[in-house]
């Protein structure tokens, strides 16, 4: 069923133009660099360390790792990450 309410999504944002992030409850990364990372639209932090940040979204978890990691803002449902970042994984909901 919630499989069926997605794909009705999808077909309205393509049809109506609409901003698929929001719509869909997808998360939206911006990378500077690479020592700051801004998430939107996530839904909660599940892990931070010094090394490694886990951040859970709509489409599955975001992790992120490097070094001296620490946030920089965080407010509503947008964190702004600073640190050295070495990857980003987007693991998916499985």
């Amino acid at each position: 069923m919630e499989d069926k309410i997605y794909k009705t999504k999808q077909s309205i944002v393509k049809k109506l133009d609409l901003p698929r992030d929001i719509i869909l409850n997808m998360p939206k990364i911006t990378v500077t660099g690479d020592n700051e990372i801004v998430i939107e639209n996530h839904k909660g932090i599940v892990l931070f360390g010094e090394d490694q940040v886990k951040i859970n979204s709509g489409v599955g978890l975001i992790s992120i790792y490097g070094e001296r990691f620490e946030i920089l803002f965080m407010g509503g449902s947008t964190i702004t990450i600073g640190g050295k970042f070495k990857s980003i994984v987007c693991e998916g909901n499985e």
